[in-house]
């Protein structure tokens, strides 16, 4: 595997040939540090067994380590010269027919056109759809039992952190309904081309069974509702979503919630509590134009 992985070199001379250059706009940062790329593979925890799934994969430096620690890897690639180019890149140095790279926008994808199933999601993701990207294939794929994701140092600190610290906020609720997540490392920025001016992290996560039996979209719709204020009690913040500030107490006090509480300090228990609540009194509740702005998810 060592002998196949792509060096600062390699990346660059594959980069002129192709005439790409690294847009902001598609968060482009390519890892070009063969260490980093065995050790974001070993942290992953990948079994012989396993489809990954990786988004992103640009040049293919983390596809060809992946390539040499798993059944298959499923490479969804929106820029269409990489997606092109990354075949022949793995033929030169790896199994191509572990591979399958799915030229496409990662956030519409669909578990049925992925087969074999992916059972792992790592990858190197772009910074600005991180969150969003995790999110959607969490719950577009029942086959994950979990990943490795590298995003930015903040955005990863909000993955993981739990109830009652200051980063805690939408990504960590939601994330925290399908998975256990952790820390895993820090990456530092020289190991990307271009270098970027932020640190990096890696967060590992473990698919779990869903907290509550009750809609996951009613459940991150009070969510997005609670950090949409999060200053405000939850009396106040949910006030909105549920037509008045005493609907919202009523179902608070019903959920085993202190209506004065913040969403800061709830667990994902808790607010499925409070769904279930809302269901048992027959209110399914809506969004304030607010609450809906905030559903961008990783605020």
């Amino acid at each position: 595997m060592a002998d196949a992985l792509l060096g600062p070199a390699e990346i660059r001379e594959l980069a002129a040939r192709l005439g790409v250059a690294p847009t902001k706009k598609l968060g482009q940062n390519f890892v070009h540090d063969p260490n980093t790329v065995r050790r974001i593979v070993a942290a992953a925890g990948l079994t012989a067994a396993d489809v990954v799934l990786e988004v992103g994969p640009g040049l293919g430096s983390l596809t060809l380590g992946l390539l040499g620690a798993a059944a298959h890897v499923h490479a969804v690639e929106l820029d269409p010269v990489l997606a092109a180019a990354l075949p022949e890149t793995v033929a030169e140095r790896s199994d191509p027919a572990k591979l399958t790279v799915h030229h496409a926008d990662a956030l519409r994808i669909k578990g049925s056109t992925l087969s074999p199933a992916p059972t792992m999601l790592v990858a190197n993701l772009p910074y600005n759809v991180a969150v969003p990207v995790v999110l959607h294939l969490l719950a577009e794929l029942p086959s994950l039992r979990g990943g490795l994701v590298m995003v930015q140092k903040e955005v990863a600190d909000r993955l993981v952190a739990g109830p009652g610290s200051k980063v805690y906020g939408v990504p960590s609720v939601k994330l925290a309904w399908y998975s256990t997540a952790r820390a895993a490392g820090k990456v530092p920025p020289a190991v990307f081309w271009p270098v970027p001016n932020v640190d990096s992290g890696l967060v590992a996560f473990t698919r779990r069974d869903v907290p509550a039996d009750v809609e996951r979209r009613l459940v991150f719709q009070i969510v997005d509702a609670a950090f949409a204020q999060r200053r405000k009690t939850l009396r106040a913040a949910l006030a909105g979503w549920a037509g008045g500030a005493e609907t919202a107490e009523k179902l608070l006090v019903a959920a085993g919630v202190s209506p004065q509480a913040r969403g800061e300090s709830l667990t994902v228990e808790q607010f499925a509590a409070i769904a279930a609540a809302a269901v048992t009194a027959g209110h399914t509740g809506k969004l304030s134009p607010s609450s809906r702005r905030h559903e961008e998810v990783d605020s």
